[in-house]
Formats: C-alpha cells, sequence, structure tokens
C-alpha cells in the first residue's frame, strides 16, 4: 500500500510556522535551524503539490490551500502529541520515575532556563524532565502538562501563577560604544545611537527613555528583529543598541559579546511566570520544580514596586 502521509518533522515544522507566522520562532519552537524548517516546508510543499506559504511583509501567511491543509492535519497532530506524552508519563509511573512536563516559553527556555536545567537534575535525579511544544494561543489548562512558563503581568483568577524573573529591561551596546572620547554616558548618548528593537515589543524604546527622565520624544528605531537572539547580534555586529531583559542576555554579557551601556534598568511591568491551573495539586515533581527556579530568578528579581509602573500592558511573548 502506498503511503501518502508526509513525515511527521515535516508537518511539525509546518504547524509551528503557520502558528506562529515565522520561520525563525518555528525554528527557536522545535531547535533546529531556520534552513531546516524551511527545507522541511519545501519538502512538504513538493509532496503536496502546492503552496503551504506566502510571504506578506514580515510574515509567513497560509495560503487557502495551506489553511485548508492545517485544519486537516492538526487535530491529528495534536492527538498523537497527547498520546505520546501519556504513554511517556504511563510508563515514567510504570516505572516509579515521577515525570514533570512543562510548557515554556523558547526565548527563555533557550537563554535562560536550558544552561540551569542540569543544576536541576543533579538535585532532583529522580524527576524526569518532559517538554511540550509552545503554543501562543495555550488556554493553560491542558491535562498533560503540569506547568506553563509564560509572559504576562495580570493572570485571570483560575491560574495560579509564580513571578519568575524578566521584569528589567536594560540597554546593550557594543562594548566598544563604552570606550573612548564618543563613549556612552547618559541616556542622550544612549538614544543618540542607532536604536534597535524587537518586533513584538515596539514601544520598549519610549518606556526605557521615559523612565530615564528624557525630555525629548524618543527617535524611532532603525531596525527591528523579531527574535532576541537575531536582536543581539545585530549588537554584537555593531548595528546600534538596544534593550533587552536582563535574563535574556546573561551569557552574552558574561562572554564580553554587548555590553550594558548604562545602569539604568526600568521596570516593564510584564515578565515571566510560572502558571498552572489554580484548581489543580501540584504534584510533588511540580513543587520541587518551582522552589528550585524561584530560588534560582531569586538575585536578579525585580520588586513590581520598583522602575516603570507594574500595570504596564503585557505583550506577545518574547
Amino acid at each position: 500500500m502506498r503511503m501518502h502521509s508526509p513525515s511527521l518533522s515535516e508537518l511539525h515544522a509546518f504547524s509551528a510556522a503557520a502558528r506562529l507566522g515565522s520561520y525563525s520562532l518555528a525554528a527557536q519552537e522545535l531547535y533546529v535551524t531556520q534552513g531546516g524548517i524551511s527545507r522541511a516546508i519545501a519538502r512538504l510543499e513538493e509532496h503536496l503539490g502546492f503552496a503551504l506559504f506566502e510571504r506578506q511583509g514580515r510574515r509567513n501567511a497560509l495560503t487557502r490551500a495551506g489553511q485548508e491543509y492545517l485544519q486537516a492535519v492538526e487535530p491529528a497532530l495534536m492527538a498523537i502529541e497527547a498520546a505520546s506524552a501519556a504513554a511517556r508519563r504511563n510508563s515514567s509511573q510504570r516505572s516509579g520515575a515521577p515525570q514533570l512536563r512543562l510548557s515554556v516559553v523558547p526565548t527563555l527556555f533557550s537563554h535562560w532556563l536550558i544552561p540551569r536545567l542540569p543544576d536541576f537534575s543533579a538535585r532532583h535525579p529522580e524527576v524526569m524532565l518532559s517538554f511540550a511544544p509552545y503554543r501562543r494561543d495555550d488556554t493553560l489548562n491542558a491535562p498533560e502538562i503540569d506547568a506553563w512558563i509564560r509572559v504576562g503581568s495580570h493572570w485571570a483568577p483560575d491560574i495560579a501563577a509564580d513571578y519568575v524573573i524578566g521584569r528589567d529591561l536594560i540597554p546593550i551596546c557594543h562594548p566598544r560604544d563604552l570606550q573612548g572620547p564618543q563613549a556612552i554616558r547618559d541616556a542622550a548618548d544612549v538614544l543618540g545611537r542607532p536604536l534597535l528593537a524587537h518586533t513584538n515589543y515596539p514601544g520598549n524604546w519610549a518606556c526605557w527613555a521615559a523612565a530615564q527622565g528624557v525630555a525629548q520624544d524618543c527617535p524611532q528605531p532603525k531596525a527591528d528583529f523579531e527574535t532576541v537572539a537575531l536582536l543581539v547580534q545585530a549588537v554584537a555586529a555593531g548595528m546600534g543598541v538596544a534593550v533587552v531583559q536582563r535574563c535574556l542576555v546573561e551569557e552574552d554579557l558574561a562572554a564580553g559579546r554587548v555590553a550594558q551601556a548604562l545602569d539604568a534598568p526600568v521596570n516593564i511591568g510584564r515578565g515571566y511566570f510560572l502558571c498552572r491551573p489554580a484548581a489543580r495539586t501540584p504534584t510533588a515533581a511540580l513543587e520541587q520544580f518551582r522552589h528550585w527556579i524561584l530560588e534560582q530568578a531569586a538575585p536578579r528579581a525585580i520588586p513590581p514596586e520598583t522602575g516603570a509602573s507594574a500595570s504596564a500592558p503585557s505583550a506577545p511573548a518574547a
């Protein structure tokens, strides 16, 4: 019998790119390269015989045929994912090993959480970690997921949320921008350089400038980038300065790829939270993880009452 279905890797690449509207964001979520996503979708389009995406500005938008195909295959993909997660959970229960299944915003996952996970595993070797795909529109109540790490500032009463990290926004620059007679020395110097922004957070620069008491209007960014990794890479290449959450650039600062332009952090209100349904009793493994991650973040946490107003509106996940 001839098989007409494509590979699961191609379908997952297609589903992630369709959901996020970006090959690079899909690559972040699935922990592959952007080229890998592009090639997988090209193979899928060749297999099906029609185009799935069309370029619309900065986004990869589904064609009509792509929308119809997504509606047809996504329920099956979600069913396979749920069945696989349940099978892994049952296997761990049979073996007596507790399992902790999490869904984490890709940016925090790759820049902050993953480098720390070996410490959690060393402290709790009995816990089997499992990670569900990030979904921007997740309702945070899937029974097969124990907890979610999401960006936000306010949460519905049915969600139990612990602030972890990410409220403090700092300006970063190339290290040479801090040297010589033209070195950055104050907020006006920072705003006099080419400003680089995150596509999803165009208001970050205005928020930072207002907190510094800069009287004139904040200049418009010269370029924007859809991921923190690309934004930091642009700063490291000398394109300009950016404002980013401190927790996302710790390794870059330590390695000297970029430098903090000024010791002038601003509290943006939103941050990363560990979330779960309030009505669901947390497992022992989740309580261990909660205690551990709050301990990891504590030295860098910024209290809500400092800096900019904590009532700043939340934005899409970084």
